[in-house]
């Protein structure tokens, strides 16, 4: 019995790693698309939502699965318990990648306008290796790389608010003439501000399932 159980805890973790590697690309794509306004992008983002739903429902299954033939105890099933929290993360984070794609779809962001992206990019970058990391923290039962993103999402709040004056500049240089672009991209920012609130949820259900006490940063 207890070899059939590893080798779901294994399978669990190569289906977490593989959705991780979902929202990665999602997070991925919407940095591009927002860097060079690329309708063509965001719409293949819409592709990497519906397949991280799909993996938050085969992984779901296997953790039920887990749960009525198995029957886990003490880190088994904290390990169990974590993975079935972190991929309704996972699969908001999917969600808020896909609103980042209908915003560079909208009419208000077609064209070439000049409003500064960079410290988006940035803001993503960060967001999209909180992910990575905190899914390889379970995946590694990796205390300290767990509480590493945590203290990253600290990094990636900074940067919200680095983009937000930024803009808000922009706009008082610009006399409004692209204020609804402007505004889109403080959205933007928002988003990626909430993908990393997930991952530092995640990184916390990791912390969990190796101490069974969870602490909430957020």
């Amino acid at each position: 019995m207890r070899k059939g159980l590893d080798r779901q805890l294994e399978e669990l973790k190569t289906q977490l790693t593989q959705m991780g590697e979902l929202c990665e690309v999602a997070i991925n794509k919407a940095t591009k698309a927002i860097k060079n306004g690329d309708v063509e992008q965001a719409k293949k983002i819409r592709k990497a939502d519906q397949a991280i739903d799909s993996m938050e429902k085969d992984i779901e299954a296997l953790c039920m699965k887990m749960l009525l033939e198995q029957q886990p105890v003490a880190r088994d099933l904290r390990q169990v318990s974590a993975a079935l929290k972190m991929i309704t993360d996972m699969e908001r984070i999917g969600d808020q990648t896909s609103d980042i794609a209908e915003i560079v779809i909208s009419e208000n962001f077609s064209g070439e306008v000049p409003v500064p992206v960079e410290s988006l990019t940035e803001m993503a970058v960060a967001a999209s290796q909180m992910v990575k990391d905190s899914v390889k923290a379970y995946v590694n039962q990796d205390i300290a790389l767990s509480r590493q993103v945590i203290e990253a999402d600290d990094v990636v709040d900074r940067l919200f608010l680095e983009n937000k004056k930024q803009l808000i500049k922009y706009l008082s240089k610009d006399k409004g003439k692209h204020g609804e672009r402007a505004l889109d991209l403080v959205m933007v920012a928002k988003y990626l501000e909430r993908i990393a609130d997930h991952a530092t949820n995640i990184a916390e259900w990791v912390e969990y399932s190796i101490t069974g006490i969870r602490k909430e940063g957020n």
